[in-house]
Parts: structure tokens; C-alpha cells; sequence
């Protein structure tokens, strides 16, 4: 209960001994109460005004429009032929009387629960998703008896073909061989509900990719995630039966429906929708789906929810609106990331499984709601990270197993490519990675010259920039450090990629000369990539900070053998010296991080220079060199250039690093902010698409890293916070450590650290 409630109440009270027992409830409310739920008290207009709901791997936008009651149904791993994430329809839901014709209505995110509740006069409407089976439930309850019309409605009841731009929603982007058809789903009336699936056939872009990047010899050996893959599912309602069929058009889409109705009136309606995804075969699809638990009860959901909000959470309390927002939206979109907490497949940094029909969010792409910008199956990992390293401060190290395994799952893949195009070991993993390993193949190129290398990308952004993999071998590795994790499993995918930068920069030099080191034993990283920026880098710096640090952490994990550790330190050893170059500064030339030793041109607006600050560590508060990383934010042309709070920019983080209090807080609140459409964590589309999930991953760190910063066994409380923005935070930090703070009036108030033993290793910064 906000405060300013409590002490509006008791200023009308008299009773002493309810005042006491408002300060006990006030003082000593678990935390997960201080949830602030979404609240709407209008009915939404579009979809862009839905609110997103879900659970395990499954994710709905919610809205109510003209009295009806609209569900996306969304759900990871579903790619297609062409590897768009399709949606699995659309649910309306419509009663024989409006139930919102008057001027009640309330719509609300049950935040600290994860379920949704729509209130009307004489009507409430649940909406949730089991968190430990694949079901979607709609409870209705009416005062008055009332009949209810479930339709589920399709725009892909046809084969659709797909021109021009719609192509980003695929692999095949703006390069399409020739026609490439979204293939319609199979949907029919089965025992009184509606089974609806969409069956990939033996042929897809997996195929097109291994013949177009020369790997047709090794197909038989490659993964292929998505050949003969079944989604879809089975729609129920108690005491419903079929009601025929209609057709329509939302928005500029046109649509079929399939309607289920009540048997007659009555005053409580129960639907559920059991969604299932299987390589085995229509009939084993159909018997798994039919054998799936319908009838659970929302109590171990909502148990999950609550550990969920006990597990981390931030509250601000501040007289800066901005600084409220962040902590609230910190939340919310928390919340977005835990509804894919089970998945099969990572969170998509571009729309991660609530996008909306995309001419809400772009006038000119009036296409079907399975549009998204930069591909369904097409996993960028310069966006993917900023998804995922929140999630060690925040806990949710169970989380982060989605994104472990998909690459885990390419690891064959990508050492089989490397193969095939250089002769030597090591998984190359490139940046726009499909989820079957390979180059994207827009990416990749169509129009190469007949003699260039097919392990290379033929792309400007994309070329030899390789590095991108490490940042999620770290990961792994701090997911040992901060909650001990067993981490065996993952380490033949954090040596094979080490393993790909010894064997193919050794490689290349001896292509250029007899020596494959350089005159100090170094490796010569030519040709290399300063994230997508700094291109044709010799030596760059954003390689070196994650190959340094990479080598570092895995030489001294337990359970390496006496070979491998000494086979690491000796790659350690080549490792070359990050590269500096001075700027003016108010009293003279001021030395700092440069992007790489060299490179030919500059091609995107990142700024890989304060990679060393974050993620990789190697400067910070506390470090040596701190001036020289502080100048680099400050003095560097590029940095001032490209700095923004938009999309996936990470200034505010670097600032955070860095113990720049004031910058921290004027990025981060903008990241944070609400994001102009009604639900205010649907940031975007910034530089890919809405819902932006890194835009709302690299706030969340942001927030993370002004409240706690770690280095080695060392906690440091507030390094760029605030004084006069009061806190409540719990976050974790190494060694299987929870730090729970109270900050008032810029003192501690309250400190608990589990296990206690590690107070002795917190630090307090506030200044």
C-alpha cells in the first residue's frame, strides 16, 4: 500500500489499535505485495493496447475492443517453413449482452499472481496460463446468465504469399529465392472444439541455407530444428458446442472463424486452450495434445509467481517521476521475461512472444500479426545478450538455460561449418545465427563472387565478426560463480569457441606468411570486427577484452585437467594488449580505450571501445586505469556521437560502470520510462522491432549496475546512485549471495546478506 494511502487513512481514524496494526502492515508486507499492478479503466482501442499475460513458454496480448474480449496466443519454438515465429491465432471472445456497456470497466495485471482479470458490472473474466503445462484458461462468472460465443479466428486458414518487406518476419529477408509462401494451417471442428495446427513440410530454409553456404555433403550429419515440425492446438469450453463459421477482416487482415457457443445461458463459462509442438508425427502430435492436464488448479502457478517476485525485485521511491517509472517498468517487463521461462527456445530480442499486428507499430506494413523485423528463427546475439545478462543479478539463472542450450544445440553445426570452410577446429558462430547454426542467408549473401570463401558472411555489418559467442560463454560461467550451477555440459561449447580464435587467426597468418604469431608471441586478430562498427579491425579490442576474460574464468574452473589448463594459459599468453589512442581534454591529450589498433571504416553507431567497462570487467570502479576508461566516455568523438538511450545502446550501463551517478540516472530513466503505448514496457521499435526486449534488457541492467556492482568477492553497495532516490532492492551477487537493502533518505536503513558471512565482503558507496 502506497504510503501517502496509509497516512491519509489514519489521519481520519481515532482507533490506536488499528493504528498499530496499519504501521505493522505498512513496516512488515512481504515485498511481493509492493507489486504495482496495471490497472485500465477504459476499454483498449487496437491491439497495440493489449497487455501482455503468460507463463511457462506461453504469451498472450490481452485486450478488450467494443465490448469483445481479443487473445494473441504466442509460444516459443513455433517457426515454420521459412523460420517465422507464427502466432497460433487469435481467440475472441463475445456475449450475448455487452457487459461493459456502462461505465464500469477495469482491466488488470495481477502482477504479484502473473494472471490477468477483466471487471465489468455484472461480469468478471481470468485469464491465465499454466505455468507447468501448456494450457491457456479463461474462467467467466456472470451475476446474470448469459451465453458465450468463443470464436477462434485464423489469418492463415489459405496459403498466403509473402512480397517485399513482409519477408523480414522470415530468413529469407529482402533476398527471397524465388516465391516464398506462408502455408495455411489445418483448423476443424473435433468433439465439440476447434483443433487447429500448422505442419512444416520435409523441405525448408534450413535446406536452402546448407546448399547455398556449400554444405550439402555434411547435411545428413547438421541439426535441423524445424523439418516436420507440428504446432497448434485444441480449444474447449465447458458445455460449448461448434457454431459454424464466419469470416472477417481486423485491421487490413482478413481472417476465418470458428465459433463455439454456450448450450444455453448460464452463469460461468470455462475455456481452455491446450497448445502442444512435436516432431513426431500428426498422430503422435494429436495424442500428446489430448493427453495433456486440463483440469490443474492456478495454485502452483501462482506459488511460482509469488517465489518469482521474492527471488529479486527493485522499488523506488522518489519525488522523480522517472525514477518511479524505472523501478516499476523494471518490473513489469520482468515480467514479460518470466513468461518464457520454460522455452525451448530463447526470448526473442525483437517482440520476444507479444507483437501485435505491425501496422500499429509501422502505418506502411499493413500485414498479417506474424510480422516481426529481423526474422523469427534469425537470433542476433549482439541483441540476444542485453536479454540475458540481467538475469544474473536478478536470479533467474533457470531463466537463462533456453539460451545455454540453443547454442549448445548449434555447437555440431557450427564446428562442421568451420570444417568444411577452413579445415581446422572451433565452432564459428556469426552474429545473424539461424537457429540451426548457420548464417542467416539474406545475411550471408546471394550475390558473392564465385571465389570467395563460403565460411564468410558477404556483408559490411557482418563480416569477421565472430565474438559475439563469448559474451554467452560468460554467461555460463558466472551462472556457476553466482548461483553454482553445473556447468560440464556447457564447457566443450566454451572451449570450441575459444578453440575457433586460436586454430583460424593461426590460420590466416600462415595464409599471409610463414609466421602465425606476431614479433611479441601474439595472435595477429586481422582481419576483425569491433562489434558490428569498427570493420576490417586489426586487433579488436572488443575480441581481446572477451577472449582475455573468457580464458581467465575457464583456466580456473575446478574442473579442467592439469592439459586443458595449461593448453588455455598458453592461449592466454598470445592474447594481445588492448590498443589506446588520446583525445583533448580540458588540460591536454587524454589517453584512452581505442576500438581496435586499426581498421578500415566505421559502419554502425556502437560504441565497442567501453566493452572492457562492460561486460567484460577489465575497468571499473576500484580498477587501474579507471581515468583512462572515464576518458574514453568522455573525451572519445565516436562514444559522444553514437550515445543514445534508444533500442539496444548501452551508454547507461557504461555510465553505471563507470560510477557516473548523474549520467546513469538520465539514461537509464530514459530507457526506462513509460513507453508511450498504453502497456509501458512496449518499448520500441528503436532499431528492431516492438515489443523491444534489449531496449528493456539493457535498462534493467542499467538499474542493476547504479545499485550493485561486484568484482571478485568484493559487494559495492550504491556506486552511482542517487542519495535523495529511496530504494528497496534484493538482487544477487557471486557466491550464491542475496543482497536486500532499504535506502532512506540516502542512508541504509536495513541490510540482509545471505549467507551473513558475506556482509563482511559489502562496501557502501553512496555518497
Amino acid at each position: 500500500m502506497p504510503k501517502n494511502t496509509v497516512f491519509k487513512y489514519l489521519k481520519f481514524t481515532k482507533n490506536v489499535n488499528l493504528f498499530f496494526v496499519f504501521i505493522l502492515f505498512w513496516w512488515f508486507i512481504p515485498t511481493t505485495q509492493a507489486q504495482q499492478n496495471v490497472i485500465w479503466n477504459t476499454q483498449s482501442q487496437k491491439s497495440s493496447e493489449s497487455m501482455p499475460v503468460g507463463g511457462g513458454d506461453i504469451g498472450l496480448n490481452l485486450w478488450v475492443e467494443k465490448g469483445e474480449v481479443y487473445l494473441y496466443l504466442s509460444r516459443s519454438g513455433t517457426f515454420d517453413e521459412n523460420n517465422t515465429l507464427l502466432k497460433l491465432g487469435r481467440v475472441k471472445l463475445k456475449f450475448s449482452s455487452d457487459p461493459f456497456e456502462g461505465k464500469t470497466f477495469k482491466q488488470e495485471l495481477i502482477l504479484k499472481d502473473g494472471y490477468a482479470q477483466i471487471d465489468g458490472s455484472d461480469i468478471q473474466i481470468k485469464v491465465w496460463v499454466d505455468v507447468f503445462n501448456p494450457v491457456i484458461h479463461v474462467n467467466v462468472k456472470s451475476k446474470q446468465k448469459i451465453t458465450t460465443e468463443a470464436s477462434y479466428e485464423s489469418w492463415r486458414f489459405e496459403d498466403r504469399i509473402t512480397k517485399g518487406k513482409e519477408n523480414n518476419q522470415n530468413s529469407y529477408k529482402w533476398a527471397p529465392q524465388g516465391l516464398v509462401k506462408t502455408a495455411k494451417d489445418e483448423i476443424a471442428f473435433e468433439n465439440n472444439g476447434i483443433q487447429f495446427y500448422h505442419q512444416n513440410k520435409a523441405e525448408t530454409v534450413f535446406d536452402v541455407a546448407v546448399n547455398q553456404q556449400g554444405l550439402a555433403d555434411r547435411k545428413a550429419e547438421l541439426y535441423n530444428p524445424i523439418r516436420n515440425l507440428i504446432f497448434g492446438g485444441l480449444m474447449e469450453g465447458k458445455n460449448m458446442v461448434s457454431a459454424g463459421n464466419e469470416a472477417g477482416t481486423y485491421l487490413s487482415t482478413p481472417f476465418q472463424s470458428w465459433k463455439l457457443k454456450s448450450k444455453m445461458p448460464s452463469q460461468s463459462q470455462e475455456i481452455t486452450i491446450a497448445l502442444n509442438i512435436s516432431k513426431a508425427g500428426i498422430q503422435n502430435w494429436e495424442k500428446e495434445l489430448y493427453s495433456i492436464k486440463r483440469n490443474s488448479t492456478q495454485k502452483a502457478s501462482i506459488k511460482w509467481w509469488n517465489d518469482y517476485w521474492k527471488r529479486s525485485f527493485v522499488y523506488i521511491n522518489s519525488k522523480s517521476e522517472l525514477a518511479n517509472q524505472s523501478s516499476e517498468n523494471y518490473q513489469l517487463f520482468r515480467y514479460m521475461l518470466g513468461c518464457n521461462a520454460f522455452g525451448k527456445y530463447p526470448t526473442k530480442f525483437n517482440g520476444g512472444l507479444f507483437t501485435f499486428d505491425p501496422q500499429l507499430t509501422d502505418t506502411a506494413l499493413k500485414y498479417t500479426p506474424d510480422f516481426r523485423n529481423w526474422g523469427g528463427g534469425t537470433h542476433t546475439a549482439q541483441n540476444q545478450r542485453l536479454v540475458y545478462w540481467p538475469m544474473l543479478k536478478s536470479g533467474d539463472f533457470d531463466m537463462m538455460k533456453p539460451q545455454f542450450d540453443f547454442y549448445l544445440d548449434l555447437l555440431k553445426n557450427a564446428e562442421i561449418r568451420t570444417e568444411s570452410a577452413w579445415g581446422h577446429k572451433g565452432a564459428s558462430f556469426t552474429e545473424q545465427l539461424e537457429n540451426f547454426g548457420l548464417p542467416n542467408p539474406a545475411e550471408y549473401g546471394w550475390k558473392r563472387p564465385a571465389d570467395f570463401n563460403k565460411g564468410m558472411e558477404y556483408n559490411a555489418w557482418l563480416e569477421y565478426e565472430w565474438d559475439t559467442v563469448l559474451e554467452f560463454c560468460m554467461m555460463i560461467l558466472e551462472t556457476e560463480r553466482y548461483g553454482g550451477a553445473n556447468i560440464e555440459k556447457y564447457l566443450p561449447l566454451i572451449e570450441s569457441s575459444l578453440t575457433f580464435f586460436k586454430e583460424h587467426y593461426t590460420y590466416l597468418a600462415k595464409q599471409r606468411g610463414a609466421k602465425a604469431l606476431d614479433a611479441n608471441g601474439h595472435l595477429v586478430l586481422y582481419p576483425g570486427s569491433g562489434a558490428e562498427t569498427y570493420k576490417m579491425a586489426y586487433n579488436s579490442t572488443s575480441t581481446i577484452a572477451a577472449l582475455k576474460t573468457v580464458l581467465e574464468r575457464l583456466i580456473a574452473h575446478p574442473g579442467l585437467s592439469a592439459k586443458q589448463k595449461s593448453d588455455w594459459e598458453e592461449m592466454l599468453r598470445t592474447i594481445p594488449p588492448i590498443s589506446f589512442r588520446e583525445f583533448d581534454g580540458e588540460s591536454g591529450r587524454k589517453s584512452t580505450i581505442a576500438p581496435a589498433k586499426l581498421w578500415e571504416r566505421i559502419n554502425n553507431t556502437e560504441s565497442p571501445q567501453l566493452y572492457p567497462v562492460y561486460p567484460w570487467g577489465i575497468y571499473g570502479l576500484g580498477k587501474p586505469g579507471l581515468d583512462t576508461a572515464i576518458n574514453t566516455y568522455q573525451l572519445d568523438t565516436d562514444v559522444l556521437k553514437f550515445r543514445s538511450h534508444v533500442g539496444w545502446k548501452q551508454d547507461n550501463i557504461f555510465a553505471a560502470r563507470l560510477g557516473l551517478t548523474e549520467e546513469a540516472a538520465k539514461l537509464t530513466t530514459a530507457k526506462l520510462k513509460d513507453s508511450g503505448r498504453r502497456f509501458p514496457a512496449f518499448w520500441g521499435p528503436g532499431f528492431d522491432w516492438t515489443p523491444d526486449h534489449n531496449w528493456g534488457g539493457s535498462g534493467m541492467i542499467g538499474l542493476q549496475e547504479m545499485l550493485m556492482q561486484v568484482d571478485g568477492k568484493k559487494i559495492m553497495l550504491f556506486p552511482a546512485w542517487p542519495a535523495d532516490w529511496d530504494v528497496h532492492f534484493k538482487l544477487h551477487a557471486p557466491y550464491q549471495t542475496t543482497v536486500e537493502v532499504e535506502l532512506k533518505n540516502g542512508k541504509i536503513e536495513s541490510l540482509k546478506v545471505l549467507p551473513e558471512f558475506r556482509k563482511a565482503d559489502v562496501i557502501n558507496m553512496i555518497k
